[in-house]
């Protein structure tokens, strides 16, 4: 196995299962995916055992977000992280926004000696359908002004769908304990660093079922923090 694959899931049992089929009809580098969720009570976790069951072989496991910190995405990242293998880790949302697809060339990026590429929206040939207009803005605005004003080596830095060469995390602690922001936590300190970080196109879609989960106007200090940090350290 060279490749683990996380996804962090609250009650994401409408898509969970298309997920895994996707990525098992896409995806050739050897991987296992971590599906870390926060609760017994998260249905989620009964259709993974269900697809468990069903295969004579899989390569998923189930892991319970164990951080001792507390609930949220961050904390089940940080805890697929923790039990992570291999030689790269991706972080792909269970929600049918990413396009999974794209891991095989990550992987090959990796190989050729990258620590991080980050699927960009805002690259050209990259592009984002749907989602909230304010957050789109957001995003694309902290993208652009890092990459133009501060030379971060890429237009998307907020994206979470990111592979990561596993090693870097030996030098790069993450202090975010919100949600997503973490992403932008690991880019910035990553850069500050001299890690290398490249990225390619990527086309993100709305999620075609279930509910997000993000709340914008609760994480937006915590986002606000950590594009901050350009300005602190950069």
């Amino acid at each position: 196995m060279r490749l683990s694959i996380i996804i962090p899931v609250y009650f994401e049992e409408k898509n969970i299962i298309k997920v895994i089929e996707r990525i098992r009809r896409a995806v050739k580098t050897p991987y296992t995916i971590f599906i870390v969720y926060d609760t017994e009570k998260d249905p989620t976790c009964k259709s993974v055992r269900n697809y468990q069951k069903a295969k004579t072989k899989h390569n998923i496991i189930l892991l319970k977000n164990s951080t001792g910190n507390g609930k949220g995405v961050m904390n089940a990242i940080k805890t697929g992280f923790k039990n992570a293998k291999g030689e790269a880790v991706v972080i792909t949302m269970a929600d049918l926004c990413d396009d999974v697809a794209q891991i095989d060339k990550m992987f090959s990026l990796v190989q050729k000696g990258y620590d991080i590429i980050c699927a960009s929206r805002y690259m050209k040939g990259g592009r984002k359908i749907g989602g909230p207009l304010f957050k789109s803005f957001l995003s694309r605005m902290a993208g652009l002004t890092l990459h133009y004003f501060y030379k971060v080596p890429t237009h998307d830095s907020t994206n979470a769908f990111k592979m990561y060469r596993r090693k870097i995390f030996k030098k790069i602690k993450i202090a975010s304990t919100g949600g997503f922001e973490y992403s932008l936590e690991i880019i910035l300190k990553a850069y500050r660093l001299g890690y290398s970080i490249t990225e390619i196109p990527t086309v993100w879609k709305d999620r075609e079922a279930g509910k997000s989960n993000f709340k914008l106007l609760g994480w937006l200090p915590n986002y606000i923090r950590s594009y901050l940090y350009v300005f602190r350290k950069i």
